[in-house]
């Protein structure tokens, strides 16, 4: 049986998953995980499926990475959790949730609703796909590849966190792009169930983000976790916990 790939930070009782967003890596969260073990948490964070130093995989839907995730939990003996998750990661997050909600203190979603999203990522995913180890032998010779499709400088530093050194001389990605480039469909689906989630929940946006509109989202929002906060983060987009580390980190302490 598989086991997700973990950097577990800080020790104790007060158990904390993190999980990444899309073409993310646990990593991405390091900064967060230290400032929280700081505070007393146990903070687990986990590469899900085809991502960072977990296994890869043909299948990619979030009813199996919730089970990775029931999985992960089960293999430490994590009985419950707080658990956070952004974009991709808060799908999965909310899955879990409404699955296994006993298994569950605290849930925090970050910039992401319960609704479907329509493919946006093309242009990466294209960028990624086209990369040829080949010929490409430097972290610059890939961004230069990458300039070509992804014009903001920001969201192509990210990606090429993606790169390491599969042996002397030769880059590889760490993401699954194979796979990847055809889950638009996955990643984009929406969380639905019978259940309800019925513990704290905070959903966090970032203002000049559209992938939560609380007028037009608040209502199914609602409906799958009656106890959830909206709150916005200002001056932040998407990546809301990397824009605005210190407020984002705030609310979480004052919210857990």
């Amino acid at each position: 049986m598989d086991i997700l790939y973990s950097n577990i930070i800080g020790s104790g009782d007060n158990h904390l998953i993190i999980l990444h967003g899309f073409l993310g890596m646990g990593d991405n969260w390091k900064t967060h995980a230290k400032n929280l073990a700081e505070k007393g948490y146990c903070v687990h964070l986990v590469d899900q499926r085809n991502h960072g130093r977990s296994f890869w995989s043909e299948v990619f839907d979030y009813d199996t990475m919730v089970e990775d995730l029931r999985i992960y939990m089960d293999h430490h003996r994590l009985d419950q959790v707080i658990l956070l998750g952004h974009s991709m990661g808060g799908k999965t997050a909310m899955g879990f949730a409404l699955a296994y909600a006993d298994r569950i203190q605290r849930l925090i979603i970050a910039d992401i609703a319960t609704k479907y999203y329509a493919p946006h990522h093309q242009q990466i995913l294209a960028g990624l796909s086209t990369l040829n180890f080949d010929e490409i032998s430097s972290r610059k010779a890939a961004e230069e590849h990458l300039e070509n499709y992804i014009p903001d400088g920001g969201t192509r530093q990210f990606l090429l966190k993606n790169l390491y050194w599969v042996s002397d001389g030769q880059l590889g990605l760490r993401v699954n792009i194979a796979v990847l480039k055809n889950a638009a469909e996955a990643i984009g689906a929406a969380i639905s169930s019978q259940n309800t989630f019925q513990y704290p929940t905070l959903f966090l946006y970032g203002e000049y983000s559209n992938y939560i509109n609380p007028q037009n989202d608040r209502e199914t929002i609602l409906k799958a976790f009656p106890k959830a906060e909206l709150m916005q983060i200002k001056g932040a987009g998407h990546w809301l916990h990397a824009e605005q580390p210190k407020v984002f980190f705030d609310i979480l302490m004052q919210w857990l």
